[in-house]
């Protein structure tokens, strides 16, 4: 009972700490791969025929202030106007929908040849955010019975309410047939996110990321490959480090991921398994994160789905370079 008492209190105290300044980071997909419009809006059309995405993450269902997001995108290359064009929607609710925020974004990507082998593409995004909180699940420190826990009223005068902005972000890609790399800038703009008076701007995010897809054996004809990743991100002062690698036999896809979190002087977060089943039209993926930081075993980790539909199309004689990246 003292031990759950001391978790409301730090709860109450950090949810009226964060009223007054709040560091945001975006939320985080562990499988950024198989939701690419997210990863970097330079993806949108690289599977030239239409694509459908869908991505849901639970994040410490083991706390009472889970974070919970999911995602809906649709993409495709058009040849009328020499580019891709993507559309993605994505919920974030933090601590039981205390804290809700929705995105709707438009994309445009261009994509250029450099020669016979090497690639570039280039993508622009356009969104559009409501956050809103819901003061009526806070809990303050007045409210606090030594002996019956929160039982009072707060004296605190309701605040917030929601928020609605727009937002700016811009990425490109480099790509050939084995080797890939990107770099993506979101929120170029920096918008005010604040919730209360006064101004709370959301910091620009940095994502750096490549990789390779390596054939295991020629002979194999099931197409088996090896994949070695890695990631680097950066918003304000949180940076983040994903190494990992995937395994593609047949249909089967596997993959093995470390992710270090940098805020402050630790760097660690979690080790992450990842699965997926894929052909030509469906590709389903499962992952889950084991946490090794400070807060295991108290979270439960992480657990992520992914469904994406690549749909037929009809082929045209035009010259269009796909590109070879994993998919989980």
């Amino acid at each position: 009972m003292k031990k759950a008492m001391k978790i409301k209190i730090l709860g109450a105290i950090l949810c009226s700490i964060s009223l007054m300044q709040v560091f945001a980071q975006d939320p985080e997909f562990t499988q950024f791969y198989a939701n690419p419009l997210y990863l970097n809006p330079a993806f949108a059309g690289t599977t030239k025929c239409p694509r459908f995405v869908m991505n849901y993450r639970n994040q410490w269902p083991s706390l009472t202030g889970t974070f919970v997001t999911t995602s809906a995108s649709y993409d495709q290359h058009v040849e009328t106007i020499s580019g891709g064009l993507g559309l993605i929607v994505m919920n974030d609710r933090a601590a039981q929908n205390t804290l809700n925020t929705t995105t709707v974004s438009g994309i445009y990507s261009y994509q250029q040849p450099i020669n016979r082998k090497f690639s570039i593409k280039a993508g622009f995004q356009a969104s559009y955010f409501q956050k809103s909180l819901d003061w009526s699940k806070l809990t303050f420190g007045d409210m606090i019975d030594p002996r019956k826990g929160f039982i009072y009223e707060t004296n605190d005068i309701p605040r917030g309410g929601n928020v609605k902005n727009i937002d700016f972000s811009a990425g490109i890609l480099g790509f050939s047939q084995m080797f890939y790399g990107g770099f993506a800038v979101h929120h170029l703009n920096e918008p005010n996110e604040s919730l209360i008076v006064g101004t709370s701007r959301l910091p620009m995010k940095y994502t750096v990321h490549a990789g390779a897809v390596i054939p295991i054996k020629e002979k194999y004809k099931d197409g088996s490959t090896l994949s070695p990743n890695i990631l680097y991100r950066r918003q304000g002062e949180f940076q983040q480090l994903n190494l990992g690698l995937y395994v593609n036999k047949g249909p089967i896809v596997a993959g093995v991921w470390f992710r270090g979190l940098l805020f402050g002087e630790k760097y660690r977060d979690s080790f992450i398994a990842t699965l997926g089943v894929q052909n030509e039209n469906i590709r389903v993926g499962y992952s889950y994160d084991v946490t090794i930081s400070g807060l295991t075993p108290a979270t439960g980790g992480s657990h992520e789905v992914s469904l994406a539909i690549n749909f037929e199309c009809r082929p045209k004689r035009v010259k269009f370079r796909t590109i070879a990246c994993p998919s989980f």
